[in-house]
């Protein structure tokens, strides 16, 4: 993960924090099955949200709910479940699939021509694409986080957000929710639903 900035001292410096850490948390849990130390300290977590905004309560309070009422194998099996197995996985979390309805097409090829323009790479280390949702989230993240003010502002999160995630996050939200066997993920699902929604209300009011 990309290293978070020092503690602000504003309101609005709290908040920028606040949405790069919860852009960071959904970026674990849609990579991989989430760890333990990650799971133990979801279910400690107070039910505040995470970021400022009370429309956000619910469905963190949802979130926390669903990882204490189940174990770290039943969530991580899911996620399984859901993302993984050999072939075809009963989700998928590629832009491409839903903007396209195929995978590594046009999408994929003008979000890599906007990264390198960004001067961003994909790590060799990671296996997926990178229009996977965990790594838009990550870029989400570095463009809120960043030190480079240069690539680090409003406008271009804005402009990334507005291209490469507005337009299919519901829908990827749908299919995980609509799941029969979608349960912590259903909430993360939610809860995601609920952020970009914030997002995007946010990014408008600057239009």
């Amino acid at each position: 993960m990309m290293p978070l900035p020092e503690p602000a001292l504003s309101s609005a410096l709290d908040e920028e924090t606040a949405r790069s850490e919860l852009y960071g948390l959904l970026a674990q849990v849609y990579y991989a099955p989430p760890a333990p130390e990650f799971l133990a300290n979801l279910r400690l977590s107070g039910t505040e949200a995470p970021a400022a905004g009370a429309f956000l309560e619910e469905p963190w309070c949802a979130l926390v709910g669903a990882a204490r009422a189940l174990t770290d194998a039943q969530i991580a099996a899911e996620f399984d479940t859901l993302f993984g197995g050999v072939g075809k996985p009963e989700v998928y979390l590629y832009a491409s699939h839903y903007l396209s309805g195929f995978l590594n097409e046009k999408p994929l090829a003008r979000l890599r021509t906007e990264l390198n323009a960004l001067g961003l790479a994909r790590d060799e280390a990671m296996s997926e694409t990178e229009d996977h949702i965990a790594y838009l989230c990550e870029v989400m993240r570095y463009l809120i986080a960043g030190d480079d003010v240069a690539v680090a502002n409003l406008t271009r999160q804005q402009s990334f957000f507005a291209t490469h995630m507005q337009p299919w996050i519901g829908k990827l939200c749908d299919a995980v929710v609509q799941h029969p066997k979608a349960n912590f993920y259903a909430a993360v699902a939610e809860l995601t639903r609920a952020f970009m929604s914030v997002e995007a209300q946010g990014f408008d009011m600057l239009a």
